[in-house]
């Protein structure tokens, strides 16, 4: 068998070695979930440690929608990954890329068009990535989370979305796309720092234009009423030179009841961003039979397609628990958390892009998947990002979990530092219970998928010794 396997062309065992990985990583990631699914089941009942900051009716619901989401996940990985594999062996890649050059043909564009071809190649393999999408994610969305409490939308508010990020999607992606294949085909022996370069440019604008008139187009941001907490917020970013200049409320209600909080902006012009759902006294879903804010069409279109009834009775955190949140993420600006996973992201980039151009020229990759008599520049990205350098990845994305856990750490401290260490206690114990968060996690799963700390270790931080 080994000897078989040797004696296979170098396209071959390149084209197997990918379908095993990603066979391997999939069998690897259903072992983990197995592992967490046995204690949404077995775990019933409120530990001990967790009696004085959940009661027993919200640790059910916990733990049947994290169960519910477990299994959930593993049926639409299976799918996933058994519809990434039969594109593989029955050559779908090749087979787009032959339609998308049938298609710009009658638009009289001949091979030679290859950005033009690779274009139309991006929209029809997004436009198939989103129909088959689909059905998972209305089925997430109106059984799993609607069942839960969570969902918001109407099914044509839904649609509507789906249509309108696709669009956007698309008016971004393919100009960008276009570019960064321009500049490779010109680019010489040096390309990949002038791809490094552009997609940095681009990364930047996109993080700087995204709240102000990509987010807007799908959620309203209304500035924070002057008042105590709009003031004390001020405050408290003036007092650790934080530049901040607007704060925005975004209606996050109309989809979800999650709730969330960030901030952005580069150099002397930040933002914050706080959903509704977090704020106590602000939130739409503590308020009965209260039609979101809006006028005229918006009003209209608010009142036909979002669900007004509340979910959750008391969702969100007080002023004093807002602030202690924000406590926490603006530690993440004090400490340069930002500012380092920009560099970590930004190194790893020009490091992928350089082994991109070490490796374009091997014909037997793009055999491996189809292409014996072209080299389209789009597919060898395709080829050496997605399947490649998948093995690198999943190490780089473990490696940067664990960064982003010491992290979350380090800003808990910051927001202890500031004094808020109880109002973010408090703030942690009510946002879990209103995302219905499992306080319980196998240790293996934890540490492989967890970003954050879980809610008991990020409680002991608080409460223990202060760490120098």
């Amino acid at each position: 068998m080994l000897q078989e396997i040797l004696a296979l062309p170098v396209e071959d065992k390149i084209f197997y070695a990918v379908l095993v990985f990603s066979w391997t990583v999939y069998i690897w990631e259903a072992y983990l979930a197995c592992r967490q699914r046995e204690i949404y089941r077995s775990t019933t009942h409120v530990p001990t440690e967790l009696g004085k900051i959940m009661d027993s009716e919200t640790f059910e619901k916990s733990r049947l929608y994290q169960l519910d989401k477990s299994n959930f996940g593993f049926w639409s990985g299976l799918y996933s990954e058994a519809e990434g594999t039969l594109i593989l062996l029955l050559g779908g890649i090749p087979f787009l890329w032959k339609v998308s050059g049938i298609l710009t043909a009658r638009f009289g564009f001949g091979p030679e068009y290859e950005i033009s071809q690779s274009l139309v190649f991006l929209m029809l393999a997004t436009l198939f990535s989103a129909l088959t999408g689909l059905p998972w994610s209305l089925y997430n969305t109106f059984v799993i989370e609607e069942k839960h409490g969570f969902n918001q939308q109407t099914l044509g508010f839904f649609l509507k979305d789906a249509l309108k990020k696709f669009a956007v999607t698309q008016c971004i992606l393919l100009p960008v796309t276009s570019l960064l294949l321009y500049i490779i085909k010109i680019g010489g022996d040096y390309f990949f720092i002038y791809a490094w370069l552009f997609t940095l440019i681009v990364s930047l604008i996109l993080v700087t234009i995204y709240a102000d008139y990509i987010a807007p187009l799908f959620d309203k941001f209304t500035p924070l009423p002057d008042g105590e907490l709009k003031s004390e917020i001020e405050s408290m970013a003036k007092s650790i030179c934080f530049p901040l200049t607007k704060v925005y409320v975004v209606e996050g209600s109309k989809r979800s009841s999650h709730s969330n909080a960030y901030f952005y902006g580069f150099f002397k012009n930040k933002r914050i961003v706080l959903f509704d759902t977090l704020l106590e006294d602000y939130s739409p879903l503590n308020k009965p039979g209260e039609k979101e804010p809006g006028t005229g069409e918006e009003n209209e279109a608010a009142g036909n397609e979002s669900k007004s009834k509340p979910k959750n009775k008391k969702q969100g955190c007080s002023n004093p628990e807002v602030l202690a949140v924000l406590g926490h993420e603006l530690g993440h600006w004090k400490l340069g958390h930002t500012v380092k996973n920009i560099v970590i992201s930004q190194m790893n980039s020009f490091l992928c892009f350089f082994l991109f151009a070490v490796l374009i020229g091997r014909r037997e990759l793009f055999m491996a998947f189809g292409f014996r008599d072209t080299q389209p520049t789009l597919i060898g990205l395709m080829i050496i990002f997605q399947f490649i350098f998948s093995p690198y990845n999943e190490l780089l994305s473990f490696c940067l979990t664990v960064l982003s856990r010491r992290f979350e750490f380090q800003a808990d401290a910051f927001a202890r530092s500031m004094g808020r260490s109880s109002e973010l206690y408090s703030a942690l114990i009510k946002l879990n219970k209103d995302n219905l968060g499992f306080p319980v996690a196998d240790w293996l799963f934890s540490m492989w998928h967890y970003s954050h700390p879980p809610l008991l270790e990020r409680l002991r931080a608080l409460t223990g010794p202060k760490q120098d």
